[in-house]
């Protein structure tokens, strides 16, 4: 499932929930990449609204990675 929106990254760290610790965080570390490049296509394209949409997402999905390093 690809990350669109909040809501999206949210479902995906309940799914990742079920995961060992290693895999959620490596699942994780990849759909913030995926989500990074996004954000610099929407740069690119001036879409404001989506940079600041990936943004978002981006950022629930990093406080999860450090709630699992802790």
């Amino acid at each position: 499932m690809e990350i669109i929106n909040e809501e999206d990254a949210r479902a995906m760290i309940a799914r990742w929930k079920q995961l060992p610790v290693g895999a959620q965080k490596r699942e994780i570390g990849l759909a913030v990449q995926k989500l990074e490049l996004g954000a610099m296509y929407y740069e690119q394209k001036g879409n404001d609204k989506g940079v600041r949409r990936s943004e978002r997402c981006i950022l629930i999905l990093r406080k999860q990675l450090d709630a699992l390093e802790r």
